[in-house]
């Protein structure tokens, strides 16, 4: 980050409390109130969570992301490299999604994923990319440059890195040279292994045991409900449960933990993946973590009792539902998926109703 600006504190006072700018709360859990909107942490990155956030949205107020900073791609990864931030990308998309339905949100939602489309440096770059990063360049501050930013949206909830620093993936990989199947090797760079024909048998990130960042660990710990995927199976749900503070968190908080899987295998990362391998894979990297839930589209589930033999390994049950497009793509209905999550929250949640 670079130097913080003598105005950081003025805005720090001027970011109201409520939806995208509330303060962070970083000394634990607060005493829940019944009858309230449930508090509910979403954790991912890229598509899966703007989707899993577009259908949350739609149900509680009190939404906050936490995503993923290890991307390495594209305007992303130009960025990170050129003036050493946190890739951006993923937390544009989850602000985007968080915009509302109206004139307002929609026109911002398409504004800062807007591309630019040139002959010179700017080709392919995100305006949000660019919006973002240039407050975190003014401001000093993660957290109070994505709060401003959600202000200008309008965004139904709070976005934040889990990491304050940019982090690396690397994967150990069976097959990623085709021309030699059996032999394992490390593989690096999420944009690598999101891609890799091979087989991925584990991932962990560089710099080892990074720092959560204290409002998400808050977050966490607050919360009601925590929802972890859909979305890249190693690069985008599991890089959550390698930063130790994040991963305690989700072992201590109170909330109840829903796990919302993929509708397909992802070509190259799960390639050829059951839905209950996911939760297999998703064990043997947070051995303690335990769930409550594991939600699945019911088409997407050929082998309903070994995908509930699974999920009792975390302790969790299985809530099957049409979640998916009606158009047959291997993409997430927002109706749909929030129809699910308010039923789950309904069926599976400690306090309640919320409305």
């Amino acid at each position: 980050m670079t130097r913080r600006t003598p105005r950081l504190s003025r805005l720090r006072r001027a970011v109201p409390e409520g939806r995208a700018g509330r303060p962070a709360e970083t000394r634990g859990a607060r005493p829940r109130r019944r009858g309230t909107q449930p508090k509910v942490v979403a954790l991912g990155g890229g598509m899966g969570l703007s989707a899993s956030l577009a259908a949350l949205r739609r149900i509680t107020g009190d939404l906050t992301a936490v995503v993923t900073v290890a991307d390495d791609g594209g305007s992303s990864g130009r960025l990170r490299d050129e003036l050493g931030v946190l890739p951006p990308g993923d937390l544009r998309k989850a602000l985007a999604a968080l915009c509302g339905d109206d004139d307002w949100g929609q026109t911002w939602a398409r504004v800062i994923q807007h591309r630019f489309q040139s002959q010179g440096d700017l080709h392919e770059h995100a305006v949000g990319n660019l919006l973002i990063v240039a407050l975190w360049e003014q401001l000093g501050d993660h957290v109070l440059a994505l709060d401003l930013v959600g202000r200008l949206l309008g965004a139904h909830g709070r976005v934040l890195p889990m990491s304050a620093v940019p982090l690396e993936l690397e994967a150990l990989v069976r097959g990623h040279d085709p021309e030699r199947p059996d032999e394992i090797g490390t593989v690096r760079g999420q944009a690598t292994v999101a891609l890799t024909p091979g087989d991925v048998q584990s991932v962990h990130l560089l710099p080892n045991d990074p720092p959560a960042v204290p409002e998400a660990v808050a977050a966490v710990l607050d919360a009601d409900w925590v929802v972890l995927g859909p979305g890249s199976w190693f690069s985008s749900v599991i890089p959550h449960l390698l930063v130790p503070e994040l991963l305690d968190a989700l072992i201590e908080t109170k909330a109840r933990r829903v796990l919302s899987l993929n509708l397909a295998p992802q070509p190259g990362e799960t390639e050829g993946f059951s839905p209950q391998r996911h939760l297999e894979v998703l064990g043997r990297h947070a051995p303690k973590l335990a769930l409550d839930v594991v939600l699945a589209d019911e088409a997407a589930v050929p082998d309903r009792d070994s995908l509930a033999d699974a999920a009792q390994r975390f302790g969790a049950a299985v809530e099957l539902a049409p979640v998916a497009r009606p158009d047959g793509s291997p993409r997430h209905d927002p109706e749909l998926l929030a129809a699910a999550y308010d039923r789950i929250f309904r069926m599976h949640g400690r306090i309640g109703p919320w409305r």
